[in-house]
């Protein structure tokens, strides 16, 4: 029954099982970095399987955001990653159709995972304002305390984002050869 849904929405077995292990990936992925303060892969996990997998690749997406708040615990914290990271998800589908020569992709790939960096706790604060009842006044000193988590959140993302094209290169590649398999 639920290969048959699958299928009515154009997924195959193959996909959904690459999709569950991409997502995971990318909650191992953040495990392994979370030392770092705000610094990890997921912007780049997001926009190369953006371009890859296009629409598709909101499923590890979702995948990751489940396995995050299955780990961690489905609190009020974990709401806003449900639209934070679609977010970004949205902006590399956007400048991918511009139809850019590589090189300027890959520059604005690495602009676009930068801003959302820098723009993760300001996206994150209505949220907060809401769960917590914060006013205006309240909501943007929530915002400056933590600009410097944001700064540093950006500026990995950004330089994380040179590996998106590479890692795009890999996962053509590796769908090519999945198709001869299967």
């Amino acid at each position: 029954m639920y290969t048959r849904k699958a299928k009515r929405i154009g997924l195959t077995t193959a996909e959904l099982t690459v999709f569950a292990m991409l997502g995971t990936i990318m909650y191992l992925s953040k495990f392994l970095t979370a030392a770092l303060p705000n610094i990890h892969l997921l912007a780049l996990f997001i926009a190369a399987f953006t371009l890859t997998y296009r629409a598709k690749a909101l499923i590890p997406l979702y995948v990751y955001i489940l396995i995050e708040g299955v780990s961690c615990g489905f609190a009020m914290w974990w709401m806003p990653y449900l639209y934070i990271w679609a977010a970004l998800w949205g902006a590399v589908m956007l400048i991918s159709r511009l139809k850019l020569p590589r090189k300027f992709l890959i520059i604005a790939c690495m602009i676009v995972c930068g801003l959302h960096g820098l723009s993760f706790g300001t996206m994150y604060a209505p949220a907060q304002a809401l769960m917590y009842g914060l006013n205006l006044k309240q909501t943007m000193a929530w915002i400056a305390a933590g600009l410097w988590f944001d700064v540093a959140h950006g500026v990995g993302d950004f330089f994380a984002a040179a590996l998106v094209f590479p890692l795009h290169e890999l996962l053509k590649k590796l769908e090519k050869s999945k198709a001869k398999i299967f």
